[in-house]
């Protein structure tokens, strides 16, 4: 321990700094799972709650390409990473004011202000982070690195969510949210001051300056004949954008069932967003030695298949009891896919260009993410909350084939190396 704090190479104050970072953003993420529960418990409608997810999603689709371009051409891309993702993680603190200045009636319309004006640096951050954590972890290192963070992630995230499930219960409505949302500022700040003391190469000056092509459809242009000249990233895109839209979908519906047909309390939902966080520190090192031990093409196919799951069983399942349970599960499987779509879409990426293709992978999660909660919030409202869970099943089913149909990951990497080693 008192060697991690007294890193001396480069490389392991690297790894501290990701590492506490990650603390920071767990912090956050903790608080943020209330978000969407204070708009329901604030009377937003469920269009409201919808487009708080939604909206990152929309304004990534017309950014998502610029972003990558810009980035690329960044002689250092830590800084943009770091002040962007402080700007994100301030905004809960902001949430957190709005009672004070607007009748409780009317606070949902300033929030959602509020996290539309976020999205912009959260698409930065969105792009900047994959760059940023492959240059730390190098092609050798990216399950050790990121196992680690996302189980440091996971589990200071539990933490918070149990915290933060039990403060709620104790003091009144809204004050408690807002004592909250506020007090996560100071995971917003941790994350700043280690985030931006990461050290990577900077860009090949030469590469930095090449022209960049003219608007957002010559972009797409770019990015589609990026699809064509690389056949295992086309596939995986394509497989992981389906999958994408089954897992966005059901974002928005589990606040509502839980909310709106099961009645559960602040603290049933901390007790299952915790369960689900908690998991993460086993999930991500055992599905990390899996993926050493037997490839990560099983990983991705055992975790794609077991995420159907979820809600499927939580929308069978009318009775908040087991709802932890299944969360849990949820958790295990989807510490799997976190971390094989991260190499994968790295593994396909040729290195000079990798902002770009990053932003395309960007793009299309924007894309499922803008779509598929509206699509999942209008079945909520038309059906039921217990439906469109379905649906998400169905989605999610659905990209899990195609990742065997296309044979996602099989010949990935022999391919990709070629692709790489004449970009």
């Amino acid at each position: 321990m008192r060697g991690f704090f007294q890193a001396k190479t480069l490389e392991q104050r690297n790894v501290r700094n990701v590492l506490i970072d990650g603390i920071g953003v767990g912090i956050v993420s903790g608080v943020a799972t209330f978000l969407s529960v204070f708009l329901v418990r604030l009377g937003a409608s469920s269009f409201l709650v919808g487009l708080l997810t939604a909206m990152p999603a929309l304004t990534g689709i017309v950014l998502a390409l610029p972003v990558g371009r810009l980035l690329e051409r960044q002689r250092n891309i830590v800084p943009w990473y770091s002040r962007a993702r402080v700007w994100v993680l301030g905004s809960y603190a902001i949430t957190g004011l709005m009672p004070f200045l607007f009748p409780l009636s009317r606070v949902p319309i300033p929030i959602i202000i509020i996290w539309a004006i976020a999205t912009v640096p959260q698409t930065i951050v969105n792009v900047a982070f994959t760059i940023v954590m492959g240059a730390v972890a190098g092609p050798n290192r990216r399950y050790y690195l990121m196992s680690r963070r996302w189980s440091v992630l996971g589990i200071t995230t539990a933490a918070t969510v149990a915290l933060a499930g039990w403060a709620l219960d104790q003091l009144a409505f809204p004050l408690n949210y807002q004592l909250v949302f506020i007090g996560s500022f100071v995971g917003g700040l941790l994350s700043f001051i280690f985030s931006s003391q990461i050290s990577i190469p900077d860009n090949d000056p030469a590469e930095a300056h090449e022209p960049a092509a003219q608007g957002w459809r010559a972009q797409l242009r770019e990015g589609i004949a990026a699809l064509r000249e690389n056949a295992p990233y086309s596939r995986f895109l394509l497989s992981q954008f389906v999958f994408r839209c089954g897992i966005t979908l059901a974002l928005p519906i589990f606040p509502l069932y839980w909310v709106r047909e099961l009645h559960a309390s602040d603290a049933w939902i901390g007790l299952i967003n915790t369960v689900n966080s908690g998991v993460l520190l086993v999930a991500y090192f055992l599905w990390s030695n899996m993926s050493r031990r037997r490839g990560a093409t099983l990983v991705l196919r055992i975790c794609a298949f077991g995420l159907v799951l979820y809600p499927l069983l939580a929308g069978l399942t009318h009775s908040v009891t087991p709802q932890p349970v299944y969360a849990g599960m949820g958790g295990i499987f989807m510490a799997g896919i976190d971390l094989v779509l991260f190499d994968m879409l790295l593994r396909t990426c040729p290195p000079r260009h990798a902002a770009s293709y990053i932003a395309l992978y960007q793009l299309t999660t924007y894309v499922a993410t803008f779509v598929s909660p509206l699509i999942g919030t209008t079945i909520a409202d038309s059906i039921g909350a217990a439906p469109a869970l379905f649906a998400a099943a169905g989605l999610r089913l659905a990209g899990a084939a195609l990742f065997v149909l296309l044979r996602v990951g099989e010949r990935a990497q022999s391919e990709a190396e070629v692709l790489q080693s004449g970009a």
